[in-house]
């Protein structure tokens, strides 16, 4: 079977991909950026990329005709603008358009429980989305979910920054709001099930798992799992607002995305009752389990995928290609080097950097800069990174994005994503047994200029120290510095 996969650089895309390649399916994968999806951890020739835009129509000639099924994996709630409703419809509209003219049969949609009077502007896109794709002459099956839990999960690494910072939570009413979680791996098993079987054409399920539990038991049975006590004291006086700055500030979530989530946290979302699962042979998974089974990933380094992943910046909606070739004119830079003896060390300090490892010289002075950064309406260092040894372009990195990681040609290129009056690099590259560090800042107007001279004698220490710390070598000769 031929399959359109859309959103492929997403959370679910990216936990469906394989299961659909060890299905034996050819799989099209729709990306905006082509760098940013790395092709190489799937050894197969039954896998194509092929680059487009949704909100272009144009753009979608590149879609084959000959597809067997469509999954519409697309949505837009961390957008950084305001009116993302309308941003769903057209992708939703310009997808369908396509899909008619093609020979698909089947279109699976994830989406979200909507069986609430008053839904929150997120779940009322996903609404309009869901019948925007059902007014095309492909069938379409609909699967709908409440709180996803998985490793790397927006929903599992929000819960687990409260339990885990957090011993006294003064929490918003919500918390008492009911919800049906389901574990990310029934959530794949539900969309490769309905593949193909059409019973399921033209039909709408709610997945959910066994149990029907508060915002507040979660968070408690998560302290479970991880056997820490937590006290948590709901209060009714915290506003929305107020709520998504609690969330933004202790949790690694942006503020748009904190908004959408408090939002939709308000909303009842327990799934109506059907034999879906029954039909699919799928058994659900409990919510502590769930928890367990993702914290195995990230303990063993399996997390396939992170909310991360999706593009947080205006600046990157252009492509990783506009930003791979880093300017020189009009730029400050800050350029290091020094010689090293064992490449493949410094490449795995190289490769391990950020995260939970730091920046190897002033991370207290880092932490400052992200706190800085949150309070400003950034991502703030908070986000870490998805694997302690591996870096694939797109992948997020505390306040930068992976341009360009490759070991073979021994090369990394951040991206800065924290707020700034300008633009910002951090360049590592070894070429003859040298290490160059290279952080380059194009300022925008006078005030880019005067942060750049402020900050100036803190870049003499900070990157004179990181490079000397990557390029260490215990008991030995300090390394060389090239003039």
């Amino acid at each position: 079977m031929k399959i359109l996969l859309t959103g492929a650089t997403g959370y679910i895309a990216k936990r469906l991909l394989p299961v659909l390649l060890d299905g034996g399916h050819t799989v099209v994968c729709c990306v905006r950026d082509k760098k940013r999806f790395d092709t190489s951890k799937y050894n197969t020739d039954l896998l194509e990329v092929i680059e487009l835009d949704f909100l272009e129509p144009d753009s979608l000639d590149v879609v084959p005709e000959d597809i067997n099924v469509a999954y519409y994996l697309i949505h837009s709630m961390a957008s950084a603008g305001e009116d993302f409703e309308s941003l769903e419809q057209k992708a939703a509209q310009n997808f369908t358009d396509r899909i008619q003219r093609t020979q698909a049969e089947q279109i699976i949609y994830l989406s979200g429980i909507v069986n609430s009077e008053e839904l929150s502007k997120h779940l009322r896109s996903r609404k309009q989305v869901e019948d925007i794709l059902a007014s095309g002459s492909c069938p379409l099956t609909t699967l709908r979910a409440g709180i996803i839990v998985g490793s790397g999960s927006a929903s599992f690494e929000i819960i687990r920054d409260l339990v885990e910072k957090l011993p006294v939570m003064i929490a918003p009413k919500w918390l008492n709001t009911p919800t049906q979680p389901i574990a990310i791996r029934n959530v794949i098993q539900f969309l490769g099930g309905v593949l193909g079987r059409k019973e399921t054409f033209g039909n709408t399920y709610d997945i959910g798992g066994p149990e029907v539990l508060t915002y507040k038991e979660m968070l408690q049975k998560f302290a479970k799992v991880r056997n820490l006590k937590r006290r948590i004291i709901t209060v009714p006086v915290m506003s929305p607002r107020l709520s998504s700055y609690w969330l933004y500030f202790v949790t690694s979530t942006s503020y748009r995305l904190a908004v959408n989530l408090v939002n939709s946290m308000k909303v009842e979302v327990v799934a109506k009752e059907n034999e879906l699962d029954q039909l699919l042979g799928i058994e659900l998974i409990p919510y502590d389990e769930a928890i367990q089974l993702a914290f195995d990933k990230v303990e063993q380094q399996e997390v396939l995928s992170s909310w991360t992943d999706a593009r947080s910046s205006k600046v990157l909606e252009g492509g990783i290609s506009n930003l791979i070739e880093v300017p020189s004119y009009g730029c400050f830079k800050d350029q290091q080097s020094r010689k090293i003896t064992d490449e493949q060390v410094v490449i795995d300090k190289i490769w391990a950097i950020g995260g939970k490892t730091g920046w190897y010289y002033g991370n207290w002075l880092w932490e400052i800069r992200g706190f800085l950064d949150k309070l400003v309406g950034g991502v703030g260092l908070r986000r870490g990174r998805k694997s302690s040894t591996e870096i694939t372009a797109g992948d997020s990195l505390d306040f930068w994005r992976v341009l360009y990681a490759d070991k073979k040609e021994k090369r990394l290129l951040l991206y800065a994503e924290m707020k700034l009056p300008g633009e910002a690099w951090l360049e590592f590259r070894i070429t003859d047994n040298t290490l160059y560090q290279v952080a380059t800042f194009r300022p925008l107007g006078v005030w880019g200029r005067l942060y750049w001279y402020t900050l100036l004698p803190f870049h003499g220490f900070i990157f004179d120290g990181m490079i000397n710390k990557i390029t260490e070598v215990p008991d030995t000769e300090p390394q060389e510095v090239i003039k």
